[in-house]
């Protein structure tokens, strides 16, 4: 028994478009369905999907077809999403127009007059949303991919657009980017420049010392002197990220800005040799040690400046103990 009730219901929730093999399964004979076709009545659109040719045809029901029509699972992705989302620096999305950009799983092989296509490993629920029936790569991940081919410029207006209208956090952002940054994910130094440029516009603390304050107040750790200038090289001053000076604990968090080329690390190791022939103990901790390892860090702070505290404790004072003759 044909049920076409059901497959117009059906294909109302796909934004109007459904598959040849859907209609087989409503109950729609072969014959029946090229009859439609050849009167007028139905659309083939892509490969496998039909639509009704009288209802308006929207750009939104436009990106669904071709989704419908790709047998793997597919998002919209890339300047297609940030369009969706309304990221600053992008179209607005009433401009949502082909050709799309959509993600699929890695190994996929689609070609589609309309499409972008891009592939990925990794594809947690929690990177996908809904959006007018669409699936979409959520505002973190689109712009972790925006920032495969587009200016530090164009990312900076998306991501203080994005945090100003809470479509994330600076959390989220770099949680899911130290995930990611383990297969090489062309792009995500740039975003990490983006980042720590927009921190440094805003003044205040940065991203990393906001988190390492974090999860050292939750550790029971003192409150460390933040930006402390120790000393210098020969060219600079010696400032530093976090200072305990009970226990005379230096601690440096190395964002990527700043601590990548080769004569950044030569500037960073004269640092440390000078913090090290002063007596300072200094200890370091990336990104991915904050995100991903914070029990390594509390765990090192912790250890190291009890050391430190008892060391001081039984140091003789000036003039005594340094000699049994005294």
């Amino acid at each position: 028994m044909t049920n076409v009730k059901g497959l117009a219901a059906l294909a109302q929730g796909q934004h109007g478009a459904f598959l040849a093999g859907q209609a087989h399964q409503a109950g729609v004979p072969a014959d029946v369905l090229r009859g439609w076709i050849s009167s007028g009545l139905l659309t083939r659109f892509g490969v496998r999907t039909l639509r009704s040719s009288f209802d308006d045809f929207t750009p939104q029901d436009h990106a669904a077809a071709l989704l419908l029509d790709i047998k793997p699972v597919a998002w919209i992705d890339a300047d297609s999403a940030a369009t969706l989302h309304s990221f600053d620096g992008f179209a607005d999305r009433d401009a949502f127009a082909p050709p799309f950009h959509v993600l699929l799983p890695r190994g996929s092989y689609v070609r589609r007059p309309g499409l972008r296509v891009h592939t990925t490993l990794d594809m947690p629920l929690d990177d996908r949303v809904f959006i007018e029936g669409l699936p979409v790569t959520n505002p973190t991940r689109t712009l972790i991919n925006l920032a495969r081919r587009h200016s530090p410029q164009r990312l900076t207006a998306a991501l203080d657009g994005a945090l100003r209208d809470r479509l994330l956090t600076e959390d989220l952002l770099i949680t899911r980017i130290a995930q990611l940054r383990s297969q090489g994910r062309y792009g995500i130094p740039k975003l990490l420049d983006v980042i720590e440029g927009a921190e440094v516009t805003r003044g205040g603390h940065s991203w990393l010392e906001r988190k390492y304050l974090e999860i050292a107040a939750a550790a029971g750790l003192p409150r460390p002197e933040v930006q402390r200038v120790m000393g210098r090289t020969v060219k600079r001053l010696i400032r530093v990220d976090c200072y305990y000076p009970d226990a005379d604990l230096v601690v440096e968090l190395l964002g990527y800005r700043w601590h990548r080329s080769r004569a950044q690390l030569n500037r960073d190791t004269e640092r440390n040799n000078e913090l090290i022939r002063k007596g300072h103990a200094v200890l370091q901790f990336t990104y991915d040690h904050l995100v991903l390892t914070p029990e390594v860090v509390v765990q090192s702070v912790l250890g190291t400046r009890a050391a430190r505290l008892r060391q001081t404790l039984v140091l003789p004072t000036p003039g005594q103990g340094l000699s049994p003759f005294t």
